[in-house]
């Protein structure tokens, strides 16, 4: 049958015949451009043909070529992808409705768009075509290209209705085969598919290389391992880069499956990944095959970039990356990966194993997240039956010890009957209660060293519980009782058995002199000074020896053992000298006395005793009739010493002098100076009554009245009732009658608030205040105590409110009161107190470059230990607020030699935390090991500790300890906000990198 176009041709050559010879070369020469534009079309020549076709516009041209030339002008411009092109071709269809090109054009269209990837474009025009008047050839295109459109766009089941339409004798026919095999692949009929891509194969025309990588993978779906490798094997040579990236995924996992780990290794290590990326899964798979292949450290480099999995397949990850760890002795990294194991319930028999490696661990080396006896004791309670329970039991015991758990051990040591748990009873009491007396909580001490004593299975454990209750005794002021129990432990044969024995002699010798009972106290001064192996404390007991024997006024052996401890150098040395000199004034050696004394002011230029070394001076000099040179003594040290407590006794000195030898004017100077300086003081009582006695022999006793009238704190009249209110309370207050003496020194108070005894009434009643915990009350006491001149009260009321206020932690307040302190102690224990806190003060107000600053002289002055020790504190954590982390490290490292505790803790941190900047990130690791299994219990420096770690980890490419760590620091450390702040910080860049690597992981 002829087409349409061919009888078009037919009936313009009839027309043609009987048209005038002048309209048939017109016609002719029509005809001959149409062909020729057809022509230039038909090769591709689109913009020649345009033109062509356009001249041919120009032309008066029958309607049937019109609409030809309308046609291919349209059809020119789809291909042309003219941005009218469309429009163009929609508006020749409207225009020929009924033409015979309109379902060409729409078919040839869509055609078009198709050829040239436009499945949108494409979908639509076939959309309009008319099926059944296309040809065979055409329609099987047209059921071939609406069948891949609808495959591109995931609609596999109207894809399989167009393919399903193609014949088999048509050349697409093949290629249908193709998809339609991938489409029973995608719907997982591997059989179905299977047939397919069988035949495909065969076909001589089809080589696309998918066919290979899908039957592969459909065989390793279906568990046909070999026969997945064996055709995955066969393609890899000729697969393409992303191809040959999944062959070897598939070939790596079937290796896997078959147990053949080896093998396995480098195929699922040249998987390239999706995207370029790999999953959990991925790494587990290569990580595992690793480990079974005993290749511990790729296994845990693999492993370990496990980030975040919440599966089974990241349970036994990190179960499995546990082993590795141990097995390659990496304790801390097991136990954070057993851990995480144990925390997933996708295997019961993985997260029992786990959890009981947990608890074993956490006893072998400590745990920052929890203590490890809380991790045992939730294992035991979780697994009651476990096999290894009493193991696990023992542990638990031990680490109750471990953690300074002491209460919980005893409570499990308690319910059990065998000998040896009693013999560890009576150890954890004894340990027991050297924490409490470290701590300071003596009488909770003595609780527990009576438990260890009241169990007498090892007399040495017996024996050093009753050195340190003594001790204990003796801190609380028992001292009566801390005589009873070093007594018996003197007297016990054994006790030289214990690492205590050689203080034994020195405690007693302070507990008698405590007790007052001088005369007992130095035979174990003496003997312990002869025997000190260490002659660590000799001089000390030296002094306290001279001291027993100048209170039991035996001055030569006095001054024999102030001699032997100014020799033995001691910090008390300056006191031993001056303590000789007075020694010499009490045995009728003046001269000898003044020798000494001399000598001290010239010796000890800095000592805190110079004032009273020149008032002594004085006051020999007066016992000499040597009034001038007394005078000079007192008044150097009126002059260089004008807040000294001795200031008034020297000018009440003076005008005694002056008195004594009839210079009344002069005498009555100084008396007018103390009444007027030192009010309320005994030392202003005697000058007003020697004043007195000047003014009735000078007969001036209406001026003794007018000036008596000017002191608001003498009343003669009311002398007698003030002296009785005042005698009464301090009487109570002798008694340690606290109530009684609060109510005494209030009354007397407040009937003679300038009375003769209102410092001293001030000063006591403050006392007993902060002694009853009542520190606001007494605050003001002390302040009025302060108010007055240099006074016998200065130093104690300086050194009891500067601490009031530092346990307010009102730093402001107490600084002032240090500074004075510090300048004006004569106690050396006071000035050390001053000098430390005066430091910690600086520091807690910000005041980083005082605090520094003053830390530093500290230092030069060459102070006791402890001083030291506070100031080298001070330097390391001012050099780190400063920012001057050499100096900081340097100081740390000083402070590690000595500190204990939470400063221990503090010391470590900070040593991991130089390591990390230092780049030395496996020591910086072994170093916050440390700090978790010896100080877990100082809890902000556990977290500090943790993240340092994280990041160490981080470093050395670790990505599952780092991130699980910083994770572990999130959940249990929330009471430090900001730590937790800089482990989110942490966590999120770490994430953020490890998903350029992994898909796994969600940021």
């Amino acid at each position: 049958m002829p087409t349409r176009i061919g009888l078009f041709f037919i009936f313009a050559i009839c027309l043609a015949n009987t048209l005038p010879a002048q309209q048939s070369a017109t016609y002719k020469s029509e005809l001959a451009l149409l062909h020729q534009a057809k022509e230039l079309y038909d090769n591709g020549q689109y913009e020649a043909a345009r033109q062509q076709f356009n001249d041919l516009n120009q032309v008066q041209t029958s309607s049937a070529t019109k609409e030809t030339v309308a046609y291919y002008l349209a059809s020119i411009a789809i291909r042309q992808n003219q941005p009218s092109a469309e429009k163009q071709m929609q508006a020749f269809i409207e225009a020929y409705p009924a033409g015979v090109y309109k379902n060409e054009a729409i078919n040839s269209t869509a055609n078009y768009y198709f050829t040239y990837g436009k499945y949108p474009q494409a979908g639509r025009w076939y959309e309009r075509v008319d099926v059944n008047s296309l040809d065979k050839t055409k329609r099987a295109e047209y059921n071939f290209n609406n069948g891949y459109i609808a495959y591109r766009s995931n609609d596999n089941e109207s894809a399989e209705e167009f393919f399903n339409k193609v014949p088999q004798n048509s050349p697409k026919y093949d290629q249908t085969n193709y998809y339609k095999g991938y489409i029973a692949y995608e719907n997982k009929d591997y059989d179905k598919a299977n047939r397919i891509f069988e035949q495909v194969k065969q076909a001589p025309t089809q080589t696309d290389s998918n066919v290979a990588y899908a039957q592969s993978d459909m065989n390793f779906k279906q568990g046909n391992f070999e026969e997945a490798i064996r055709l995955g094997k066969q393609q890899l040579a000729t697969a393409n880069p992303k191809e040959a990236s999944q062959l070897n995924k598939i070939i790596g996992e079937s290796y896997f499956n078959l147990g053949q780990y080896e093998e396995a290794i480098p195929y699922l290590s040249a998987y390239k990944g999706y995207r370029g990326k790999w999953t959990n899964t991925d790494y587990y798979l290569l990580g595992y095959a690793y480990y079974k292949g005993g290749e511990l450290s790729s296994a845990i480099s693999e492993f370990n970039k496990i980030v975040g999995g919440e599966d089974e397949v990241a349970q036994n990850a990190y179960y499995h990356l546990a082993e590795a760890y141990l097995q390659d002795n990496k304790k801390k990294e097991a136990l954070n990966a057993f851990k995480n194991a144990s925390e997933m319930d996708f295997s019961a028999q993985i997260k029992e194993d786990a959890f009981y490696n947990y608890a074993k661990l956490s006893y072998e080396i400590g745990n920052s997240y929890t203590s490890p006896p809380q991790v045992i004791s939730a294992f035991l309670s979780t697994y009651p039956n476990h096999p290894k329970t009493e193991e696990l039991k023992a542990l638990l015991i031990d680490s109750y010890i471990t953690s300074k758990n002491y209460e919980a051990a005893l409570d499990l040591l308690a319910q059990s009957t065998a000998q040896e748990d009693k013999k560890i009873y009576q150890e954890v009491a004894f340990l027991q209660g050297l924490e409490e007396y470290t701590n300071e909580n003596y009488a909770d001490a003595i609780i527990s060293f009576d438990k260890a004593i009241a169990q007498p299975v090892d007399k040495v454990i017996r024996l050093r519980s009753l050195y340190w209750k003594g001790q204990s005794e003796y801190e609380l002021q028992r001292y009566q009782d801390a005589l009873l129990t070093l007594k018996e432990l003197d007297e016990d044969s054994d006790a030289p058995k214990i690492s205590e024995y050689d203080l034994i002699k020195y405690d007693l010798g302070y507990t008698y002199f405590n007790l007052k009972q001088y005369a007992q106290s130095a035979p174990y001064f003496k003997a312990f000074a002869e025997n000190d192996p260490q002659n660590t404390k000799k001089a000390d007991a030296l002094t306290r020896l001279g001291d027993a024997y100048f209170v039991t006024s035996s001055y030569w052996p006095a001054i024999e053992a102030y001699n032997q401890a100014v020799n033995a150098r001691g910090p008390e040395r300056d006191y031993a000298a001056f303590q000789k000199a007075l020694s010499y004034g009490f045995i009728n050696r003046a001269s000898s006395k003044i020798d000494e004394l001399n000598a001290f002011l010239s010796g000890y230029p800095s000592s805190p005793y110079q004032d009273e070394a020149l008032y002594e001076l004085g006051n020999t000099y007066v016992a000499q009739n040597n009034n001038a040179k007394a005078l000079l003594s007192y008044d150097q040290l009126i002059s260089d010493y004008p807040r000294s407590e001795y200031k008034a006794k020297a000018l009440l000195k003076q005008g005694l002098i002056y008195y004594n030898t009839d210079q009344s004017n002069e005498a009555l100077q100084k008396f007018k100076r103390v009444a007027a300086d030192f009010p309320s003081t005994s030392e202003a009582s005697q000058a007003v009554q020697t004043a007195r006695l000047i003014y009735i022999d000078l007969g001036k006793t209406d001026q003794y009245a007018r000036w008596v009238k000017t002191l608001d704190y003498v009343d003669a009249k009311d002398a007698d009732i003030e002296n009785t209110v005042y005698a009464s309370a301090e009487k109570k207050y002798q008694e340690n009658n606290t109530n009684e003496a609060v109510r005494g020194f209030d009354n007397y108070l407040k009937q003679f608030p300038n009375g003769i005894y209102a410092l001293k009434s001030h000063f006591y009643l403050g006392q007993v205040l902060v002694r009853d915990g009542n520190d606001a009350r007494a605050i003001p006491h002390f302040t009025y105590v302060l108010s007055k001149e240099q006074n016998e009260f200065t130093e104690p009321a300086l050194a009891i409110l500067s601490e009031v206020y530092l346990e307010q932690k009102k730093y402001a307040e107490a600084i002032p009161l240090l500074k004075r302190l510090e300048t004006e102690a004569s106690n050396a224990a006071n000035t050390e107190f001053a000098v430390t806190n005066l430091m910690k003060a600086y520091l807690e107000t910000g005041a980083i470059d005082q605090a520094s600053s003053y830390a530093k002289n500290v230092v030069k002055n060459n102070p006791t230990t402890r001083v030291k020790q506070d100031a080298q504190v001070i330097l390391a954590r001012s050099a780190m607020q400063q920012g001057d982390l050499n100096m900081a490290q340097q100081y740390y490292a000083e402070v590690a030699t000595f500190a204990k505790g939470r400063l221990a803790a503090e010391a470590l941190y900070y040593k991991a935390y130089f390591q990390y900047k230092e780049g030395k990130f496996k020591a910086s690791n072994t170093t916050a090991q440390q700090l978790a299994a010896d100080y877990s219990s100082y809890k902000e420096f556990a977290a500090k500790g943790l993240v340092v770690m994280a990041k160490n980890y981080d470093a050395l490419g670790d990505a599952f300890q780092a991130t699980y760590i910083l994770e572990s620091v999130i959940k249990n450390f929330s009471t430090f906000p900001d730590i937790v702040q800089n482990a989110w910080q942490e966590l999120n860049r770490i994430k953020a990198k490890e998903a350029k690597t992994n898909a796994s992981i969600k940021e």
